[in-house]
């Protein structure tokens, strides 16, 4: 089912009805600020092709949304490609660097044991998502890219991508269920709450990161595939 937002809407009153949008313009580097501007207005300013921008809210916005292949034929897969890169410098260099500073001072009020377990396990996590992004912008964005080019590659196939691709934010979901299991009871002030809400908005933030790579590019791509194929 596909949402009707129109690219004259206000940017502003699409936020505060779906403030989950708010997460998605980081990821495309809009500022607060956007006034009365539309959609059109404020993805022009910033460079956005604003049917991808809308397509991606709706993502955001609807658990079970499916574009349909008319809107992903008419959206610029490449840009696409883009978003992916910014989200992922997003992700590592200010999200979870932020939550991992706020992880080592509540690992202070942890016992020790579990101090180490919960900063060893934020260690292993940054670990495979630093792995799982390489991967990406290795192996799967020059595939995506020399298909967008018509040509011919067979050295890899978004089949073997799907076999690979992991549940970032599940594993981002057991730190705050370790956190939870630890916290000794009348420790938890705001600073503690705020980064507990942190990590379940970065991992809400994930999901919908991996909802645009099954649901948009893969079904894309697949279709390349066959296209230079037959």
């Amino acid at each position: 089912m596909e949402n009707n937002f129109s690219e004259k809407e206000k940017l502003s009153t699409l936020v505060t009805r779906y403030p989950g949008i708010l997460l998605l313009l980081s990821h495309f580097n809009i500022p607060l600020g956007f006034g009365e501007k539309t959609v059109e207005q404020v993805c022009q300013q910033h460079g956005i092709d604003s049917r991808l921008f809308l397509l991606i809210a709706n993502v955001y916005i609807g658990e079970n949304y499916l574009p349909s292949l008319e809107t992903l034929h008419a959206t610029p897969i490449d840009k696409l490609i883009l978003y992916f890169k910014r989200s992922h410098a997003y992700y590592l260099e200010k999200r979870l660097p932020h939550i991992g500073s706020h992880l080592e001072k509540i690992a202070l009020l942890l016992p020790e044991r579990a101090s180490r377990g919960v900063l060893l396990f934020y260690k292993q996590y940054m670990t495979e998502v630093k792995a799982h992004f390489e991967h990406e912008e290795r192996d799967v964005f020059p595939h995506v890219e020399r298909l967008l080019r018509g040509e011919s590659d067979k050295g890899f196939s978004m089949s073997r991508f799907i076999d690979l691709h992991g549940n970032l934010e599940d594993t981002l979901s057991d730190l705050a269920q370790l956190i939870f299991k630890y916290m000794p009871g009348g420790e938890a002030d705001d600073d503690t709450i705020d980064m507990i809400f942190d990590i379940l908005q970065l991992a809400h933030d994930l999901h919908k990161h991996s909802i645009i790579e099954e649901k948009i590019m893969v079904p894309y791509i697949e279709h390349l595939e066959r296209s230079a194929k037959s």
